[in-house]
């Protein structure tokens, strides 16, 4: 019985194999050499050295694991940059996206040139590219392909034997030149998180103002006209009016020496100061002291109702006599836009009487217990969508197969999607950070052990009947076109180093990477260029893939 359960290979066996490889993967990756770990990646390792000693994972189970866990780890990551996606595709996308398409052209002209200086077969040379590339996908399309037009003298196992050889120097390669790069360009890891925090916040981050009315074009007019012919964002959050204070409204009446409450945005303080007038030295205690009825409080946006309507639709001035000034959104404040969509999981700050900001509190839920239960029917539901898209043949003219985006492909887009036009739809996606972190870490877990256990079995044999040129062949792969990217991403575009982190693990299709680069240097935005090039990358990778097996037919 214990037998069976160490060295056999049914589910249990396979099952505590996932558990240890995992493990030990996960407790070797919280060791540094010099400041240094490559984290989760240790998984992978670990389950090549356990396989090649014989311990072997039930087939059916570990190709199930191995697709699963990609499909959590691309879909948890879509969901969570799916709401800044296309906004961040606006700011550099098309930068981003051409220079992944190079990085893959690149590693097509290196593969070719290879195949035509050493005389390898393209077909296997396809193998290592997919894995010095990391490309599990477009493995699966090459094979596909040859099983497809029935390829005389190619071998699909050959490319699956070539991959593993080359996969362990795709993921280090890289890895090594994303430190190198940090090291050469005396990177200070803060000082580019700051830059890109700032540039996140430009025009979006809330500041708070006190103004004295003393614009005579202003004099006696309503608030809702004086916003009407100007272009500046700002949310009027108290007036001072003869020595009574309280929250207006939009028919509310300003008059010269009124002292106003204001919050705005960063970039429009200066057009407000025209509009109104100079700053006066007030603070947020001084309003308080001067009226104790009127409070600020903080609300949750918990009700799924919520999730998709306009901050105008809700009329909370007219209706509950608060005043809405900011959005708190991923710890983010903004300005309260009477355009701005809300999302379950908001947070909003609104300023009136205690009596009036509970009956606004019970519109929009304010039990921040329920967000810690995540509602996963979209997830599920999202994922079953994502696999038929995945699975759809694209068809190019004069190529004889068709090319799909696989089991990651079209998860990954499917959510990105989800994550930005969900709250429009109305269809709640909101997950926790620590539910999306668990979804991601498992999923990138399951997808490392199983491409470690099934690469293990044929390594070392690999290696010793000829593969070790393949280890080259699969480094000048890797190497060159990261580094040649990256000079060009740095020198060239003056690309942040998060910027070119998520570049390159999207570009390489590398969540290994990804995952690496997140750990080690902290910030997400490393993963918002990283979905931002995965689908094209994805998708040009399995095309090129295809299209090299065609082309050595």
């Amino acid at each position: 019985m214990l037998n069976s359960l160490f060295f056999g290979n049914g589910i249990a066996h396979t099952i505590l194999l996932f558990a240890v490889v995992i493990g030990l993967g996960l407790y070797l990756g919280k060791f540094k050499v010099k400041g240094v770990s490559i984290g989760s990646t240790w998984i992978l390792f670990v389950g090549i050295i356990i396989s090649h000693f014989g311990l072997r994972a039930h087939p059916v189970i570990l190709s199930f694991l191995k697709d699963f866990g990609l499909i959590l780890f691309v879909f948890s990551i879509g969901l969570q940059v799916g709401p800044g996606f296309f906004s961040s595709f606006k700011k550099g996308g098309v930068r981003l996206n051409l220079l992944a398409a190079l990085l893959i052209l690149l590693a097509v002209i290196v593969t070719v040139g290879v195949h035509l200086v050493t005389g390898e077969s393209l077909f296997t040379m396809t193998g290592v590219m997919s894995g010095a590339v990391t490309n599990t996908p477009g493995l699966g399309a090459a094979q596909q392909t040859i099983v497809d037009v029935n390829a005389p003298g190619a071998d699909p196992t050959s490319l699956a034997s070539a991959y593993a050889v080359a996969y362990p120097i795709g993921v280090l390669g890289v890895i090594f030149l994303i430190i190198l790069t940090k090291a050469l360009f005396k990177v200070n890891v803060d000082h580019e998180r700051e830059e890109l925090d700032n540039e996140h916040d430009s025009g979006e981050n809330a500041r708070r103002m006190h103004c004295e009315v003393s614009n005579p074009a202003i004099f006696g007019k309503k608030i809702e006209d004086i916003k009407a012919g100007v272009g500046a964002k700002f949310i009027i959050s108290r007036v001072l009016h003869d020595g009574k204070i309280f929250p207006p409204g939009p028919d509310t009446v300003l008059n010269e020496g009124d002292r106003l409450l204001i919050v705005t945005d960063e970039n429009d303080v200066d057009p407000v100061r025209i509009i109104f007038g100079k700053e006066v030295p007030m603070h947020q205690e001084d309003w308080i002291k001067m009226d104790s009825h009127i409070v600020t409080r903080r609300l949750s946006i918990t009700e799924a109702s919520m999730t998709g309507k306009r901050l105008s639709e809700l009329n909370f001035r007219r209706k509950y006599n608060v005043v809405v000034t900011r959005i708190i959104r991923s710890g983010i404040e903004l300005v309260a836009r009477s355009g701005l969509i809300l999302q379950l999981g908001d947070s909003i700050q609104v300023v009136g009487t205690e009596e009036d900001i509970n009956a606004a509190a019970a519109v929009v839920g304010n039990k921040p217990e329920k967000l810690s239960h995540p509602n996963l029917v979209p997830v599920f539901f999202g994922i079953a969508v994502g696999i038929i898209f995945g699975s759809l043949p694209i068809h190019f003219p004069g190529v004889p197969q068709p090319v799909k985006l696989g089991l990651a492909g079209g998860p990954l887009i499917i959510a990105i999607l989800l994550g930005y036009f969900g709250t429009r739809l109305k269809i709640t996606t909101y997950t926790t950070v620590s539910a999306n972190m668990m979804l991601r870490e498992i999923g990138i877990s399951f997808f490392m052990a199983a491409v470690g256990l099934d690469a293990g079995k044929t390594f070392v044999n690999s290696i010793a009947a000829g593969g070790y040129w393949w280890i080259l062949y699969g480094a000048l792969i890797t190497l060159i076109p990261v580094a040649t990217v990256i000079l060009l991403s740095r020198l060239v575009f003056k690309l942040n180093f998060y910027e070119i982190c998520g570049l390159i693990s999207g570009g390489t299709t590398d969540p290994a990477v990804l995952s690496f680069s997140q750990n080690l240097y902290g910030s997400d935005y490393a993963a918002v260029n990283y979905a931002t090039v995965y689908p094209l990358s994805m998708f040009l990778r399995v095309l090129v893939a295809q299209l090299l097996i065609l082309f050595a037919l």
